[in-house]
C-alpha cells in the first residue's frame, strides 16, 4: 500500500471551502450576517459574548463619566457601573440601584432601547442557524482504488446518518489539477468525473461512489507522485430532498491526492444480526482492507 506524502498545499479545505487568501478585497458591512450565519458555533458564541460585554463595559464607562449618576451605586465603583448597564440592557430593574440626573437617563434611555434590538437581532440570527437543514450525510475520510468488474475503479463511500430518506439524491465528483496549456499558460482546470451511478431515487443507508479509470479518466496512468505534483483535489457535492425537512439539503467534502489508497477497498460495513435482522456498523465504515494490487489508473 502507498502511504500518504508530503507535497504541495491544497487550495481547498476538506469541507470543500476555498483556503486562499484574499487579497485587495474590499470587506463590507453586509457580510458581517453572513460570516455570523455561516461562522461555527463556538465563534458565534464568543462574537456574542464579545458584544454582549463589550456594550456593557462601554456604558459603564458612560455612567461613570457622568459623576455620581448612580443611586446606591459605590461612587466611581466601575462594577456597580457595570451591573448597572446589565440590569438596563436587560431590563431587568431591581430596585436597587436607578439612574440620577439627565445625563445618566438618556443613557439608559439609548441603552434599555439597543438592549431590546440587541436582543432581537440575537434571537433572529440564533432561530436562523438553528432552523438551517443539514444533510447529515457521512463522507469516507479516504478514497481507494480497487478492480470493480475487471477494471481499476476509484470509489468514496457515503452514509445516511439519519433514519429519515433522501429523496432523488444527486452527487457530483469533479478533479481539480494545475495543467500547462500549449501556450505556455498555467492554469487550474476542472475535470468532471463520471460515474456509474450519480442519482439514487431513495438514499437511507450507505452509497459507494465508483469512477471507472478509463482511457478518458484525467486519472489515466497517473500515478501517486504525478498526482500529487499536480496538487490534484477532489471535489464531491451532494444534494437531495431530504424527508424529514421537507427541504432541499446539499453537502460537500474534499480529497487530497494523498487521501486516495491504491489497491484496497472499503471493508463491509453490513453483517446479519442474531436476530436475523441487519446491521450497518459505523465503526468499520472508514476501514479499508487490501484485495489483489492493480495498476496505478492504468489499464488492466
Amino acid at each position: 500500500m502507498i502511504r500518504p506524502f508530503r507535497h504541495r498545499p491544497k487550495i481547498v479545505k476538506a469541507d470543500g471551502r476555498a483556503d486562499v487568501v484574499r487579497l485587495g478585497e474590499e470587506r463590507k458591512f453586509g457580510d458581517l450576517y453572513h460570516w455570523l450565519i455561516t461562522a461555527s458555533g463556538p465563534s458565534f458564541a464568543a462574537a456574542l459574548v464579545a458584544t454582549y460585554l463589550g456594550l456593557n463595559a462601554t456604558f459603564a464607562l458612560g455612567y461613570l463619566a457622568c459623576g455620581n449618576a448612580i443611586l446606591n451605586a459605590h461612587s466611581g465603583s466601575f462594577v456597580d457601573a457595570f451591573f448597572f448597564s446589565v440590569q438596563t440592557m436587560a431590563t431587568i430593574g431591581y430596585g436597587q440601584m436607578s439612574p440620577v440626573g439627565i445625563a445618566a437617563n438618556i443613557l439608559v434611555t439609548i441603552e434599555a432601547g439597543l438592549g431590546l434590538f440587541g436582543i432581537a437581532v440575537a434571537s433572529g440570527l440564533m432561530f436562523a442557524r438553528f432552523t438551517r437543514p443539514t444533510a447529515g450525510v457521512r463522507f469516507s475520510n479516504k478514497l481507494v482504488v480497487t478492480q470493480f468488474e475487471g477494471r481499476p475503479t476509484l470509489m468514496l463511500r457515503l452514509a445516511n446518518q439519519r433514519s429519515d430518506q433522501i429523496h432523488e439524491a444527486r452527487i457530483h465528483v469533479t478533479l481539480l489539477r494545475d495543467e500547462t496549456t500549449i501556450e505556455g499558460h498555467q492554469l487550474r482546470r476542472l475535470h468532471d468525473l463520471e460515474l456509474d451511478r450519480s442519482s439514487s431515487p431513495m438514499f437511507g443507508l450507505s452509497w459507494t461512489v465508483r469512477h471507472m479509470i478509463g482511457p478518458n479518466s484525467p486519472l489515466y496512468g497517473k500515478t501517486p507522485e504525478e498526482l500529487a505534483a499536480e496538487g490534484t483535489q477532489l471535489i464531491v457535492v451532494f444534494a437531495g430532498h431530504h424527508s424529514g425537512f421537507y427541504q432541499e439539503v446539499h453537502t460537500r467534502t474534499a480529497y487530497d491526492s494523498s487521501d486516495i489508497i491504491w489497491n484496497a477497498r472499503f471493508a463491509d460495513i453490513f453483517r446479519d444480526l442474531p436476530d436475523g435482522r441487519t446491521a450497518m456498523d459505523f465503526s468499520q465504515f472508514d476501514e479499508v482492507v487490501e484485495p489483489t494490487p492493480v495498476a496505478h489508473g492504468g489499464p488492466t
